[in-house]
């Protein structure tokens, strides 16, 4: 386990978020980009988590809805890139993290493009206890929904085909494409069902940890299967074992998962992402 340094962020702060449309210009790093979820309005949209690096302010900041299809070239950021942006408090999520992005707004700045020149931006962000995570926000829902915890030994990567989207989701997909836009220039594309979905196992630091299953909505995995086309299900699942599990949490690597829960369940959290840099 690793040694927070004298001026690390205090990991059980919870951040204050201002009531009202109180409208903020943050500096960030992003390091998530949640798989995309069907949008009535947008077709898609994905949560993006960041860690807040302005002058005397940090912590977790969550940007939602973005609508990354959208997007023009010039804003379409990448994982590990510094941007500014102004947003103001999502009125509809009461979690202390959540802000609602004014895409117009979003400029873009440096990309940390190796492990190296990321990790001395996270590593003071990193915990070892998802138990100690659950307890907090069973105690109170309003707690912390964001983190990164650091595995003591993870177990299995579970993979399943995904069975499709809902009813519910299917209808708000077909309400996009049903709508026309001044500014469309061809027909809407409907977002496709990913080929499979998949849970980590594993038990963090905590003494009596029973172990945790937590789904893995990370973009990046969507992203994965979708490249290797029509090959089958064995040889995919196979690649994404080898990728998900063996690479990113191997022997060599100082694992952390990026968490974060859902709005309506707050006890249920899901895996957002990897940070998966070499051990020293």
């Amino acid at each position: 386990m690793s040694q927070l340094s004298l001026f690390a962020p205090d990991p059980d702060a919870v951040p204050e978020k201002p009531l009202g449309d109180h409208v903020e210009r943050m500096t960030l790093l992003v390091v998530v980009k949640a798989a995309p979820n069907p949008s009535q309005t947008y077709g898609e949209t994905v949560c993006v988590a960041a860690l807040r690096i302005d002058p005397g302010t940090s912590g977790w900041i969550r940007l939602y809805p973005i609508n990354f299809r959208a997007l023009e070239d010039p804003q379409a950021f990448r994982k590990y890139e510094i941007i500014t942006v102004e947003a103001k408090p999502a009125t509809q999520d009461s979690r202390p993290e959540s802000w609602r992005p004014n895409i117009g707004s979003l400029t873009r700045g440096r990309y940390l493009s190796t492990w190296e020149k990321r990790v001395p931006w996270i590593s003071d962000y990193i915990e070892d206890s998802m138990c100690h995570l659950l307890q907090e926000v069973r105690e109170n829902p309003a707690a912390r929904s964001l983190a990164a915890i650091r595995p003591a030994e993870v177990d299995d990567l579970i993979i399943e085909r995904h069975p499709g989207w809902t009813p519910e989701e299917t209808a708000k997909i077909e309400a996009y494409v049903r709508q026309l836009d001044l500014f469309d220039q061809g027909p809407r594309r409907p977002l496709e069902a990913p080929r499979f979905k998949a849970w980590y196992r594993y038990r963090c630091h905590a003494p009596a940890c029973p172990g945790h299953r937590q789904g893995l909505l990370d973009w990046e995995f969507v992203a994965h299967q979708r490249n290797m086309g029509n090959r089958d299900d064995a040889e995919i699942c196979a690649e994404l074992r080898k990728r998900w599990l063996e690479h990113m949490c191997g022997a060599d690597r100082d694992t952390a998962f990026y968490v974060g829960n859902q709005a309506k369940r707050r006890h249920v959290f899901s895996v957002l992402g990897v940070f998966y840099p070499s051990r020293a």
